[in-house]
Formats: structure tokens, sequence, C-alpha cells
């Protein structure tokens, strides 16, 4: 059973999601530094009369208390972070499979469209499984 459990937790996926996720909290705190020292308070400056902007809040009947300061900066975060990882992360690899996949033609597709039920069929099919029509077979089998 120990054999069993090194070779999970060695195993190269479990290696990099566990790397990915420090990764991902280390950057995390990098963001959420940024948007509290930078990005807010530019923002507090467009606005001389604003106080602190994370503190904003709003009492509502005396009994709750909104916090629109502490959400507009997590949203903020997230919005940093979503731009980051598209920009760096999601375009890179998009133009990598591109050009990766560019010389290739695409694989021709082995099924085709019933054409009384219009389900999806493999062309040396004979008769439509979802409505059982007899079809001619596109290839010779």
């Amino acid at each position: 059973m120990l054999k069993e459990f090194r070779k999970f937790i060695l195993r190269g996926n479990v290696v990099d999601l566990a790397v990915a996720v420090v990764v991902g909290a280390a950057f995390n705190s990098v963001v959420q530094s940024i948007v509290k020292d930078f990005i807010t308070p530019l923002i507090q400056g467009l606005d001389r009369h604003s106080a602190d902007l994370a503190k904003g809040q709003w009492i509502v009947a005396h009994r709750f208390t909104l916090a629109w300061g502490d959400f507009l900066n997590t949203l903020i975060s997230f919005i940093v972070i979503a731009g980051v990882v598209f920009f760096l992360v999601v375009q890179p690899i998009n133009k990598l499979q591109s050009l990766a996949n560019k010389g290739k033609t695409p694989a021709e597709p082995t099924d085709r469209k019933c054409p009384e039920c219009l389900s999806e069929i493999p062309k040396a099919a004979k008769r439509c499984a979802f409505c059982t029509s007899k079809v001619t077979p596109l290839v010779k089998s």
C-alpha cells in the first residue's frame, strides 16, 4: 500500500498540480498587494472626497453592513489575475497550437448525418441506430 501511495504522489500530474497551487497562491498575494497598494490609491486619487476605498461600506436598516469597498478591491484583483492569465498563458498557448497545427490537414470525419433523423451515424452504416431507417453506406465494408 505504501508503494502505491508513493507511486501516486510521485506521478507527474500530482506534483505539477501541487506546484501550480503554491505558485498560484504566491501570485495571488502579489496581485492583492498591487491592487491594495497601487490601483486602489489611484482610484481614490480620482475622487478627492473619498476616504479609504477598501473601507467603503453601506449600512442597511441599521443591521446589515455591505462592504462594497472590499468587494471592489476583490473584483479588481480578479480582473487583474484573469487578464494576466489570459494574456501571458492562454494567448501564447493558443498561438503555439495554431503554429503547430498550421501544416496539418484535419482528419476526415468517420461519421455522417442520417438523412431521416439527422443523428450522427457511421459512414459504413446500412441502418440508422436511432430511427432504424435504411441508409446507403458511403464506404465499402
